[in-house]
């Protein structure tokens, strides 16, 4: 919905220990483009996918010792703002814009072949983001039209998209939408759950649904709301315990309302205090653990203990970053196509 304007400088960064674990430390690699990154997707600690403006999707299958550019047919012109790896072979990319510019690819052999699964017909409407429980489900949003949220489900792996009613959602707020800053505005859980974060209006509020999509209700949050402001970044550990960032975009290094956290799944938010600034987006250390990093184009934070407290990240910041499943590691991508191994 917004574009974000930052310049990050990428460099080896050593990150405050978190429990249990050794320090963190960012490991610079070469993309081998020059495009800005606003999507990344880690499907295994070897494979990971990155995607973002000019049609640019990339692939590592070495850990990212190298990179491969990836071609999506007639997507020059696009900006993939949300890839989403369902496996090693399997990824969805997401462009952003309004009207037909939105849209939706899948590829299942590694990038060499790509299917346009959805285009945007509406011309009011601007998706931002995805997510898939699996390699069926999944969901995609975007910006609300004429007070009405606009979210579309598929249960076939993309081949058919629908809208959810909208008798099934709660009514949107003036210009309330989603920002296409990480494709992490989007989190899913188990096999029905999900939460979607809001901004641009004014109150950044939650989406969550307990039924696969089907339904939804929606919660306040006490993060910074405005046409630049709101909620960027949404994650869960468990049903319980999830994190919302975000933050203003004009104001990078300011600090104020830039989190909160739940433990009722997302029914009620408390301001979370401690980083440092503008926050894109929040990811939970894969494991049973508290342990989060939040990351932004200025720099990021990390937390041992579900943000009650925060450490500042010396070194570079990122548009976007993941976790590999089930791993301590992860990418963070950013300006310029400038790319970091993340090894915890």
């Amino acid at each position: 919905m917004k574009v974000l304007t930052v310049v990050a400088a990428l460099g080896a960064a050593g990150l405050a220990p978190g429990a249990g674990q050794g320090a963190p430390r960012w490991e610079p690699q070469t993309s081998g483009v020059t495009a800005r990154l606003r999507g990344v997707s880690a499907a295994s600690d070897r494979v990971a996918w990155a995607s973002g403006a000019g049609g640019t999707v990339i692939r590592t299958s070495d850990g990212g010792v190298t990179w491969r550019t990836l071609a999506i047919p007639d997507s020059g012109k696009l900006d993939f703002r949300d890839i989403d790896a369902v496996d090693e072979r399997t990824a969805f990319a997401l462009s952003i814009g309004a009207g037909p510019s939105s849209r939706i690819y899948k590829t299942t052999d590694a990038g060499a072949n790509w299917t346009l699964q959805f285009t945007n017909d509406d011309p009011k409407a601007f998706f931002d983001a995805m997510a898939f429980w699996d390699a069926k489900r999944g969901l995609a949003i975007s910006d609300s039209v004429d007070g009405r949220f606009v979210i579309i489900t598929t249960a076939d792996g993309g081949a058919h998209w629908t809208r959810v009613p909208a008798d099934a959602l709660p009514p949107a707020l003036p210009n309330e939408g989603a920002f296409a800053a990480s494709g992490t505005n989007i989190a899913v859980l188990g096999p029905d759950m999900a939460w979607i974060g809001t901004g641009a209006s004014t109150t950044s509020r939650v989406l969550r649904t307990a039924d696969g999509g089907r339904t939804w209700t929606i919660a306040n949050t006490p993060l910074a709301a405005s046409a630049s402001a709101g909620i960027f970044s949404v994650a869960f550990r468990d049903r319980l315990h999830g994190l919302v960032v975000g933050g203003d975009y004009r104001k990078e290094l300011d600090a104020t309302s830039v989190a909160a956290a739940t433990e009722d799944g997302g029914v009620t938010w408390t301001a979370v205090s401690g980083l440092t600034g503008f926050r894109s987006v929040v990811a939970h250390l894969p494991g049973n653990n508290t342990s989060w990093i939040a990351v932004g184009p200025q720099g990021a934070d990390v937390t041992e203990n579900d943000g009650k407290t925060w450490t500042k990240v010396d070194g570079a910041g990122y548009h976007a970053f993941s976790f590999a499943p089930g791993k301590h590691v992860g990418w963070g991508a950013g300006e310029s196509g400038r790319i970091a191994k993340l090894i915890w």
